[in-house]
Order: structure tokens, then C-alpha cells, then sequence
């Protein structure tokens, strides 16, 4: 979840896929393996695709569908689960030879799942709440992603504060953070929420940085707020760019996920993003489609594929130069680990 930047960089990933408004889905990529067979057809069910963190881990699906001889059909839901139901079910009556679902929910999608793997289709999910045997889950760790990027709250502000929780029920990883968020609290007793909102919609970022400026209406004075945590980087753009239209900077960020238009945020002069805790969103991308692969060769494959995320403070990064998600692990050393 600069603007120019943002929307070149979106509109550049997604159209190296076509992604459906409807049921039917768009292709990309028709080569057969190496071996000459008939490329594998995956289908990606996702729930929503918005922001550039959303575009890269697509751009990581697609580019090891297409290392691996596969044609992917991404499928995109606009956040409505029906719809994500109804796509599912198209992309197993169209008989793909494997399925990644991204970000649904057991009551929307649990029926459908079980008709895939019933017609021995096989499903690899990414931070999705189903579960079926024999039915891998691709996870971040959200309980650790959300503890990285509190402590770090914590740590900048001497355990105290009032700080606005930025947040949203109905997603499987935000209710895990959740769960860490009431257990920082509950560490924290100074530290305390004096404001909490937060809805996905098709303008996540847009919609965040209204709601955030009406807060900081309602807190107008400097120590009012001493910090923002956003459970999600869509949350956090928008907070940022509330709190520095607002020139409230002495206002700090935390947050979780990360892109190269997050980076630019992080980087700009003055910026109140002050750290976020993430996994590489085009590996992410990456191991959900490698894992899908694994199941079709037959290959063993755990239940739980959890990837370690890491804290990026704005501290760690140069003054003098812009740097790239690609760039990263020369000023982060864990990351892409």
C-alpha cells in the first residue's frame, strides 16, 4: 500500500499480466517447459490488487510461472469475497493444473478449495485462513512482523505515548497482528490508543489520508499524537502523506509491508515513515509459485511455508542516493534472506 512514480511503476507491473474485472480471466505467457510439454496453466485468486506492494508480489508470481514453462490467468476480486468465490470456482471448472489464492477467507473460499483439491487441482495459499489437508499455506509471520515494527514504536519513544492504530478485521494476517497489538499494549501500560480506524477499499491509500487529516484535526497540538502503527502499507501512504501535508512531523510512522514506492516515502526529506517490518513482496510472489510447482511435480511439500520478515528503519538508509527494493540488502543485511 511520487504519486507519478507510484502509478508508472503500478500501471508497468500489472499490465505484464492481465488481471480480470469478471470471472474470466486474462493470460500471460504461453510457453511450454523445457521439455516441450503443455505449458501449465495457474490461476492467482486475489482478493485485491492495489498498491505497488500488490503489483510486485504478482510480477514475483509471474515471473516463476514463466521460469517454470506456465501460463498464469491472475483473477482480481476487487475486494468483494464473492466474487473471489465466483473466480475460484471458474478457474476450477476450467480445469487449471494449479491454483494460488492470495488473501481470502475460509467462509468465502473453504467450499471451492475443496472442490479443487477434489478434482486434484492443486491449491497453495498466501496468507489465507483454510485449512485442508494436504493444502500448503505461504505465510509471512505476521504475529513477528507486527511485534518488529511495535518495538520499535516502543524503543523511539522511551515505552510512552499516544498513538492512532490504523487497521482493518476480515483478513487472516491482520487479525494475527492484531493479537501482537493487544500484547504490546498490554506490555506498554503508558503507551496509549487514543484513535483507531482503518477499511479496505479500491483506494486504500487515498481513503486513509482523509480519515488521517480529520484526526489530526481532532488532535491539533504538537504531543497530541505521538505515533501512527499502520498494519499495512496502503495505511501507512496515507497517513504519511496526511501528517506531512499537515506539516505534523514531530509525528512518526511504523508500519508493516514494503515496495519501492514505500522506499521513496521512507526517503523523502523530513519523512514521518520512520520504520516498517516486511518480506520482499516479489518473493513473496516468488515461493507461492515455486511452492504450486513443487505440488504438481508431486514433490513433498510442508503444510506451512513461513518467511522471516525484517525491520527497515529509515536510519538504515543513505542520504545521498535513492534506493530500490533490488538495492536493499546492501544497507539491510537480512533482507532478501
Amino acid at each position: 500500500m511520487k504519486k507519478k512514480f507510484g502509478l508508472v511503476t503500478s500501471v508497468v507491473l500489472a499490465l505484464s499480466v492481465i488481471v480480470t474485472a469478471c470471472g474470466g480471466g486474462g493470460a500471460a505467457g504461453d510457453a511450454g517447459g523445457a521439455s516441450g510439454d503443455k505449458a501449465k496453466k495457474i490461476a492467482l485468486i486475489m482478493r485485491q490488487n492495489v498498491g505497488t506492494f500488490s503489483a510486485q508480489y504478482i510480477n514475483g508470481v509471474k515471473t516463476e510461472v514463466e521460469k517454470n514453462g506456465g501460463q498464469l490467468t491472475v483473477f482480481n476480486a476487487d475486494t468483494d469475497l464473492s466474487k473471489m468465490a465466483s473466480n475460484l470456482d471458474a478457474a476450477v471448472n476450467q480445469h487449471f493444473d494449479g491454483i494460488l489464492i492470495d488473501h481470502g477467507t475460509a467462509e468465502a473460499l473453504q467450499q471451492g478449495t475443496q472442490k479443487a483439491v477434489d478434482k486434484k487441482i492443486p491449491v497453495v495459499l498466501f496468507d489465507t485462513d483454510i485449512k485442508i489437508e494436504g493444502v500448503p499455506v505461504v505465510e509471512q509471520d505476521d504475529n513477528k512482523l507486527a511485534e518488529l515494527s511495535l518495538e520499535q514504536l516502543a524503543a523511539d519513544n522511551n515505552g510512552k505515548g499516544n498513538i492512532v492504530k490504523i487497521w482493518v478485521a476480515g483478513f487472516a494476517p491482520m487479525e494475527k497482528r492484531q493479537v501482537t497489538y493487544d500484547a504490546f499494549l498490554k506490555k506498554y501500560p503508558d503507551i496509549k490508543e487514543i484513535a483507531a480506524f482503518g477499511s479496505a477499499t479500491n483506494n486504500t491509500a487515498l481513503d486513509t489520508q482523509t480519515q488521517m487529516e480529520a484526526i489530526l484535526k481532532k488532535y491539533p497540538n504538537k504531543g497530541d499524537i505521538t505515533a501512527v502503527w499502520a498494519a499495512w502499507d496502503e495505511f501507512a501512504k496515507g497517513a504519511t502523506r496526511a501528517i506531512q501535508q499537515a506539516g505534523r512531523n514531530e509525528i512518526k510512522v511504523y508500519a508493516i509491508d514494503l515496495s519501492d514506492e514505500d522506499l521513496q516515502l521512507l526517503q523523502e526529506e523530513n519523512s514521518p515513515w520512520a520504520a516498517t517490518a516486511a518480506v520482499d513482496p516479489s518473493n513473496i510472489g516468488r515461493i507461492h509459485a515455486q511452492t504450486v510447482f513443487q505440488k504438481i511435480k508431486g514433490e513433498q511439500v510442508p503444510d506451512s511455508v513461513k518467511l522471516n520478515p525484517v525491520l527497515v528503519k529509515q536510519s538504515d538508509l543513505p542520504k545521498d542516493k535513492k534506493v530500490m527494493m533490488g538495492d536493499l540488502s546492501e544497507y539491510v543485511s537480512e533482507w532478501g534472506k
